[in-house]
């Protein structure tokens, strides 16, 4: 038998990081001021939408005789259409997610789980069903659900670029992807393209870092990987920069693209920039109905 105080230690090493990151996550979603999460269309729900004039097909039970009575005709009440939904999540937790060069230690990583736990926040307290791509967790509603994904997003991976992986996806869903994308652009259009094959509509968050995007290296570099597997130096890493910024411009452009041919929404963020924004935008892709 396992030593008890030594098992006890070990659990709580790994619980640490859960609450602190699901209380950020729900801090952030606060923030974001939304309103109920009814479909603005007609159908079953609690939610009162709108009086329309009775139509000759309706049931007499149908009638809202209050509101019939203030008018000249017969006027239906009618409600929001609520269906839960299930949106599907795929958080990059590879190594290169944990690069960061801000003074306050935010990797790119940190704000991929940020993102994506205060999105599952958001939707899961609107009545939606949330999960993890590659069957890891299944969509479910409820706030237990949310603790259980703050465990599998505080992993990581060890290889040094994620792949992104489509299993789970119900057909006609959401799903959302977030990661640096740095990685081979094969299996992010393998994912995308069987999504879409099976009608799921979403958005792609691509996570960067400002020195990234600056690239602000100059004289005698070592450019390694975070896993330590890929490594490279150079004397005038100056030279490299314009080629750097050329390859990185094409590699959005062809991001963006993807979404774009398989109905979906794409944003670059960087981990300086507001997540609050992000998590806005992020959002209303998700809503947004293609």
């Amino acid at each position: 038998m396992s030593d008890p105080l030594v098992l006890r230690q070990g659990a709580e090493a790994l619980a640490g990081p859960f609450p602190p990151l699901l209380a950020e996550a729900e801090h952030l979603a606060t923030t974001v001021l939304l309103g109920e999460h009814g479909r603005r269309r007609p159908g079953q729900g609690d939610n009162f939408w709108q009086f329309r004039p009775a139509m000759p097909f309706d049931e007499t039970r149908s009638i809202d005789w209050r509101r019939s009575g203030r008018a000249d005709g017969a006027f239906v009440r009618e409600r929001e259409w609520q269906i839960a939904q299930s949106i599907i999540l795929w958080i990059d937790q590879a190594a290169s997610m944990s690069f960061g060069s801000l003074k306050d230690g935010t990797t790119k990583g940190q704000r991929a789980r940020l993102l994506g736990l205060a999105t599952a926040v958001l939707l899961i307290r609107g009545g939606e069903r949330v999960g993890l791509t590659g069957l890891r967790l299944p969509p479910r509603a409820g706030e237990s659900q949310l603790a259980r994904m703050a465990a599998l997003l505080s992993e990581q991976d060890e290889v040094d670029y994620g792949t992104p992986e489509a299993t789970g996806m119900l057909p006609h869903s959401r799903a959302m992807f977030v990661s640096d994308f740095m990685g081979d652009m094969e299996p992010v259009e393998a994912a995308l393209t069987k999504a879409a094959d099976r009608g799921v509509r979403g958005a792609m968050v691509q996570v960067l870092d400002p020195q990234e995007e600056g690239f602000p290296f100059d004289g005698r570099t070592i450019f390694e990987s975070m896993s330590g597997g890929i490594r490279h130096e150079t004397l005038k890493a100056g030279d490299l920069r314009d080629r750097y910024l050329e390859r990185l411009a094409e590699r959005k452009d062809r991001l963006r693209m993807l979404a774009s041919t398989t109905g979906w929404q794409f944003l670059t963020h960087h981990t300086g920039d507001s997540a609050a924004s992000a998590l806005l935008w992020i959002y209303g892709a998700l809503e947004r109905r293609n």
